[in-house]
């Protein structure tokens, strides 16, 4: 006897309109990774100074220095690796416009950094500093950033990992930025 023709059938065909919206393709995940990965390459390639001011987990910066001392090709490509997983547990955005800012790509950018790195040497070196900064931006708390500016003398002149020296970037950032009630050039 013959058997029936087998006929293949989908089950639940209603399913496989719903697999469609399940989310990105293996082959996009892939991409999204590589595109970390490669973002994660061009930052360790910035100066040590540069790496010490991004807002990331310590482990991620201390990939991202190492990877400058790994020469084996076999080597960087699994530590690139590595450090593509570690950045899929940070938001990217920050980290590329970073990487813009630093390279000169955002003249701007780099024309505000300078001057905030400039404002930062300027207040560790001087007391004198505080009392120029605070007359050219009113609007700034002048205690918190005495404090501050002291808290990072002394943790320079402990030898200390530069987590004030960092803060104190971002404090003077968030006060030299453009407020949004100031009228742009046009």
């Amino acid at each position: 006897m013959k058997s029936p023709p087998f006929h293949h059938t989908t089950p639940h065909a209603a399913d496989a309109s719903s697999a469609d919206d399940a989310g990105p393709s293996k082959s996009q995940l892939k991409r999204e990774m590589q595109a970390l990965q490669d973002l994660g390459e061009r930052l360790a390639a910035l100066p040590n100074h540069r790496i010490d001011l991004l807002d990331v987990p310590a482990a991620l910066r201390d990939a991202l220095r190492e990877l400058t001392r790994i020469h084996a090709h076999e080597g960087r490509r699994r530590h690139a690796q590595y450090i593509g997983k570690l950045m899929r547990k940070v938001d990217p955005e920050p980290l590329r416009q970073a990487l813009l800012d630093a390279t000169g790509e955002n003249r701007e950018a780099v024309a505000r950094m300078h001057l905030l790195e400039d404002w930062r040497t300027r207040l560790l070196q001087g007391d004198d500093a505080l009392t120029a900064f605070m007359q050219e931006h009113p609007h700034a708390d002048a205690q918190a950033l005495r404090q501050l500016v002291r808290a990072t003398r002394a943790e320079q002149a402990a030898g200390k990992p530069p987590r004030q020296y960092r803060a104190l970037y971002q404090t003077l950032k968030t006060l030299l930025e453009p407020q949004d009630d100031e009228p742009d050039d046009l």
